[in-house]
């Protein structure tokens, strides 16, 4: 049945909650989630390993040079009943969330062999439909003919707020100011990036979320997702 499913595409600012309701709508339809922000973390979190960021600089050209050593996939685990992120065969769903990734991931995400490297590899995820992929430039890029965009943001300050919960939550040290700055920071530099900046599609429909409970936005885009899931087979049956 898969000429019956579609693709969701889930876009927007940092600390949207953009993986929650891509993972949660993902569950209800029953269809594959991939965490693209994870992907980008991992690479993130191999630079720093590897001694390609020192300081204030990335070692642009060593990254590129490393990139076949560089191997992501996803594993389901029973116990959270979510897809974690594997780095070269090693769980590193935690370690990506650290405030030193956070600090370099959109510089990493900005080079343009990383990029391509991983937009062919999320493509390929998404053969067959039936997805929900979350990120910066899904509905744009990596899936432009998504039947299903969405474009999320809510105001910096509760997104700042949004994000200092979840690391306290996993006991990872950081001061509000600090991921408020980080925050910021981040979405300059996605949004000014030469290689697949963020930015609405023209036919996503946005999800402002400052005011919204998760329940409400997840709502939100089943409904959506229904209607042309529905609209879909109709077309199918005719």
């Amino acid at each position: 049945m898969g000429d019956r499913k579609i693709t969701i595409a889930i876009d927007g600012y940092s600390s949207c909650g953009k993986s929650t309701i891509a993972r949660a709508i993902a569950s209800r339809l029953s269809y594959n989630y991939v965490d693209t922000g994870a992907m980008y973390r991992s690479v993130t979190l191999y630079a720093l390993r590897n001694g390609l960021i020192n300081g204030k600089m990335l070692d642009t050209d060593g990254l590129v040079d490393q990139l076949d050593a560089i191997h992501i996939e996803f594993s389901f685990n029973p116990e959270s009943r979510v897809s974690e992120v594997l780095l070269n065969g090693e769980n590193v769903e935690q370690l990506i969330r650290q405030m030193d990734v956070n600090d370099w991931v959109s510089q990493v995400s900005a080079v343009a062999e990383v990029r391509k490297k991983m937009v062919k590899l999320q493509q390929k995820m998404g053969q067959g439909k039936g997805i929900a992929m979350d990120g910066r430039d899904i509905g744009t890029d990596v899936f432009p003919d998504a039947e299903l965009k969405i474009f999320m943001t809510a105001d910096p300050d509760v997104r700042a707020k949004r994000r200092f919960d979840e690391l306290e939550t996993k006991k990872i040290p950081a001061s509000l100011a600090d991921v408020k700055a980080n925050l910021l920071a981040r979405d300059h530099e996605d949004m000014t990036r030469k290689e697949s900046p963020l930015r609405k599609a023209h036919d996503a429909i946005t999800l402002d979320n400052t005011h919204l409970s998760r329940e409400q936005q997840l709502d939100f885009v089943y409904e959506l997702a229904i209607g042309l899931i529905h609209k879909k087979k109709n077309a199918v049956a005719g």
